[in-house]
Formats: structure tokens, sequence, C-alpha cells
């Protein structure tokens, strides 16, 4: 055979290498032939190995939904076909963490914390016999479950009932239990754990006597049913959250004595933004607290917005969830405090100084962001500037960001070549 064809060959097969690199655009319902296949996959599924495969199918048809050419519906209230795949994915993705495990990891974690549990509580006379019920039933277990001994001493001592546990969780921890070969003896260990955390909540604190009974009268147990949810405070949390009801939660967070169940109540007000729950949160911001702005940025009225303007100057760990909260209450008022800003020393700041003017949507802020597009020194800034004016969305906004089409960084340039695809009808 010539040079010749052999160079002919050559130029083929490399032509042909690179049009099988081109990753490949699917329409709509190819791309729901995928999400089919992936679920029938997810739901035959047996073995670790078997879910990792659902979870890279699942990552390259989150590649084609990024790359399809969808059609926007006409009607601004109806559902996109991007939004409903979207969906279906996060869907499937939840689905495929539900199915994975249980892990030894989770079973020593759990066990570790009910240890912290014993620990750190101060209980009763009577919560410490209890405590140690609960942690001899428990070792037990786990000794059939592992069929081995475990040299522990149980009392109603705290330091041997903490000893007990931490010595029961190292030696899960180093049975080398695997999550497919070992997935009943695993089961079999998260059952016992559950015991043991419901058998330490359950056990009498000294300050459960007194928050207990005020709560009782007061109405916060009146949700619980005949299920077993422990600490029992967690589950009518969770009933009054479902119902919409902050004043109860308000109720728990100024009773509970726990930063565990503090902790809950407060992140159940940032779920359910009610304004109900606005001039507590107002109040514990006073005090820097950045779980209560965190809770006024999503309840998202302007009259909150005072309580939070002034950390926007603050330090990083403070700024950054007041500007982020600053940004979804949306008020015009706080644009000049957010634009200063975007001089801040810690890029992190301006970023989210950035993100809170593209919220607020002010077209004052064109340019200060423009400025910051062009110029500053952090790609991450300058990304979130780019995504501000696209949310601004004006034609003047969005042509600040399209010459950047071609910028040598990534969020930018896709900022950009959003802003080159729009058609906005919003005058300048």
């Amino acid at each position: 055979m010539s040079d010749e064809g052999n160079e002919t060959d050559a130029e083929t097969e490399a032509t042909e290498t690179e049009e099988s690199s081109v990753e490949a655009t699917l329409t709509e319902e190819e791309i729901e032939a995928e999400l089919d296949a992936a679920e029938a996959d997810l739901d035959a599924a047996e073995t670790e190995a078997d879910l990792d495969e659902v979870e890279a199918h699942l990552d390259e048809i989150d590649g084609h939904v990024e790359r399809a050419d969808l059609p926007e519906p006409e009607d601004e209230d109806e559902e996109s076909p991007r939004d409903q795949l979207e969906d279906r994915l996060s869907t499937l993705r939840s689905d495929l963490e539900e199915a994975r495990g249980p892990y030894a990891e989770d079973v020593v974690e759990d066990v570790s914390a009910a240890g912290t549990t014993v620990e750190e509580t101060e209980w009763t006379e009577h919560g410490r016999e209890e405590l140690a019920d609960a942690v001899d039933v428990f070792v037990t277990e786990v000794e059939e479950i592992l069929g081995t001994g475990i040299s522990v001493t149980v009392s109603p001592d705290l330091e041997d009932l903490t000893t007990a546990v931490e010595d029961t969780a190292v030696r899960i921890g180093e049975a080398g239990l695997d999550p497919d070969d070992d997935a009943e003896t695993i089961a079999e260990l998260e059952a016992a754990a559950a015991d043991l955390q419901a058998g330490v909540e359950d056990a009498e604190e000294w300050d459960d006597l007194e928050t207990r009974e005020q709560l009782q009268v007061q109405g916060f147990y009146d949700v619980l049913d005949h299920r077993k949810d422990y600490p029992p405070e967690w589950h009518a949390l969770k009933v009054w959250e479902k119902r919409g009801r902050a004043d109860m939660v308000l109720l728990g967070l100024d009773n509970f004595q726990s930063n565990f169940m503090e902790e809950h109540c407060l992140e159940a007000l940032e779920r359910m933004g009610h304004p109900d729950s606005l001039d507590a949160m107002k109040e514990r911001a006073q005090r820097r607290d950045k779980p209560a702005i965190k809770i006024i940025g999503k309840i998202g009225e302007e009259d909150g917005l005072d309580a939070v303007l002034d950390y926007v100057d603050s330090d990083p760990g403070l700024a950054k969830p007041a500007l982020k909260a600053v940004g979804e209450i949306g008020s015009e008022e706080a644009t000049q405090d957010v634009a200063n800003r975007l001089a801040a020393d810690d890029a992190s700041v301006r970023s989210q100084a950035a993100r809170a003017l593209g919220l607020i949507g002010d077209t004052r802020a064109i340019d200060p962001l423009t400025d910051v597009l062009e110029d500053d020194e952090a790609d991450e800034v300058r990304a979130s500037a780019a995504w501000a004016l696209n949310q601004i969305g004006t034609e003047r906004a969005v042509e600040a960001v399209r010459p950047f089409a071609d910028d040598r960084a990534y969020l930018v340039q896709t900022e950009a070549e959003k802003a080159v695809e729009s058609r906005s009808e919003t005058p300048a």
C-alpha cells in the first residue's frame, strides 16, 4: 500500500475519532427515554456497583439536558420541558441516595452522636438508670450481631456509659462491613443504634422536666400521634412546620434547652419563610445571629431590611448571609449600600454583593456591575457580576455581558452566552 493510501486512512480515522468525541444532542423524547432506562436500572439495582452505574448514567443525562435545545412554554405559568426534565432527574437522584446503604459508617456516626448526648446532657438520677438500661441492651445486641464480645462496663456512671458507647462504636467501625455483602448485618446494627438513640432521647433530663410541662400546657404536643418518633419534640416540630404554624415553631424555639432542637427550629423557620416569625427573627438578628438573618431573607418582606442591612459592612462570615438576605428582600432602597461592597477586600463578599444587586434588579447597578465584570481580579466575582446583569435583564444590562462570550473564565463565558442568546423585550 502506498504512503498516500496510509495518509488517507489515518486522516479518515482521525476524522471519525473527532466526530465520535462530539457530545450528542438529544431531543426531549430521547432524554425521557434515557430517564426511563435509568429509572428501570435503579429499580433493578442490587449492589453499590449497580447504583454507581445508575449515578453515572444520571450524570450523563444531566449533560444531555443542559445541551438540549428545548422549547420554552408560551404560557409563563406553564412549566417548561427543561424544568420538567430537571425535576425528574432530581427525583431520581433522591431515589438513588435513598437506595444506597446502609453503611457501617452511618451506624458509627449515629452511635457516636448518642454517646455525645450522653456525655453532654445533665440527667436526673432516674435518667441515668434509664441510660444504663438502654446502653446495656445496645451493647448486648451489637455483641450478638457481630458475634464477638465487647469488654465494657455499663453502670449509671456517666463516664462508664460514655466509654461503653464509644468503645462499641469503635468495634462496629473495625468490623470491616461491606455495604453489599453485609447489608443485613448493617441493617441490624442500624436498628440497634436507632433503639439506643430512642433510649437516650427518652431518658429523663433535668431541663426536660419543666420544659416539657410548659410545652404540654401550651399544646405543643397535641399533634403527636401513635408514631414513636424520637425525640417527641422533633416529631411535633415537623407536624407544626407542615401545618405552617410558625407560632408553634417559635414556641418550641423559646422553650427548648438543647442546641439540637434549637437548630431544627431555626431550620424549620428558614424553610417556612413565614411572615409571623419576622419580629422574633429581627430580635435575634440584633445579636448578630446568622440563622435569623437567613430567615429574614427567606421571609423576603421589606420590613425586615433594617434588621440585616447594617451587617453588609461586617466581617465576611456575617456580611455574606446579610447580603444574600438583602438581595432576597429585593428593596431598591438597599442598592447603594450593597453596591459599596463591590469594593470589599474579600472576593466572596464582592461576589455575594454582585448577586444581591442582581436579585434587587435596580438598573442603577448596571454601571458598577459592568465595571466589576471588566476589571475585578477574581473570576468568581466577575461571573457573579455577569449573572447579576443578566438578572437585571434590560437590554443595556444584557449588552454589557455579551462581549465576554470568549472570556477566559468558563462561568463568565456561560453567562455571556446566555446574554447573546437572549432577546430582551424590556427597554434599556
